[in-house]
């Protein structure tokens, strides 16, 4: 070998570790960055539009500033931490709901014995939930049972929800708002606007069974 050959350059850190065994720390690129941007200001605006929040509002209950918030919703600004758990903890939800992907399984099956049953006026009505609950969605699918007679109140829904029922078993009258009632036997559909109180009322003396799809309006102004 030549006395004046060059020198090989000193092994880079990453190349370090690799020649000891272990894996190179990953470093993200900028697509990378990028991405997560995306991802985070797409679930961002999602869930907040879905909830009938605007920029000002989440901005008070969060303590990040309104200029901050926008730039996350169209991907500007990659947030930090700290901000991503300020707006979970004003969202009041999990952490990885702001950072996931969505991303749902091609086959999803719910099974009967596994259905989480949600009731209210001590039982005498029931909603099964027909939908994974694996990501914030615009529609909803539920199964509905109203014990005879019984009438269930609900509270207004966020603006600009909908809900379309159709009736596999019984006879139903349904109150939206100020609207006159509207009595549905098997096999009758009706869509209203569930932004305002409404009621179902069980007519018959046996019980009855609704399918329900609710949709919820996304604002994407």
């Amino acid at each position: 070998m030549s006395s004046d050959a060059e020198a090989a350059p000193p092994p880079t850190a990453s190349a370090s570790l690799a020649a000891n065994g272990h894996r190179p720390v990953h470093t993200p690129s900028e697509d990378e960055f990028d991405g997560l941007a995306v991802i985070v200001g797409a679930n961002l605006r999602r869930i907040r539009t879905r909830r009938g929040l605007s920029l000002e509002r989440l901005a008070h209950l969060s303590g990040v500033s309104r200029a901050m918030l926008g730039q996350i919703e169209t991907g500007k600004s990659v947030p930090t931490i700290k901000i991503l758990w300020k707006v979970a903890n004003a969202l009041a939800m999990p952490f990885a709901a702001l950072t996931a992907a969505q991303g749902p399984a091609p086959v999803v099956v719910m099974r009967r014995d596994d259905s989480k049953i949600l009731s209210s006026s001590e039982g005498r009505f029931t909603s099964r939930a027909l939908f994974p609950f694996d990501a914030e969605r615009r529609f909803e699918f539920y199964e509905l049972r109203l014990a005879p007679r019984h009438v269930e109140h609900a509270e207004a829904h966020v603006a600009g929800t909908r809900e379309n029922l159709v009736v596999l078993q019984g006879t139903v009258e349904i109150v939206s708002g100020r609207e006159p009632p509207v009595v549905l036997s098997e096999g009758d559909a009706v869509l209203f606007e569930a932004d305002v109180p409404h009621r179902y009322k069980n007519l018959a003396s046996a019980e009855a069974v609704l399918y329900l799809v609710m949709t919820y309006v996304e604002d994407f102004r």
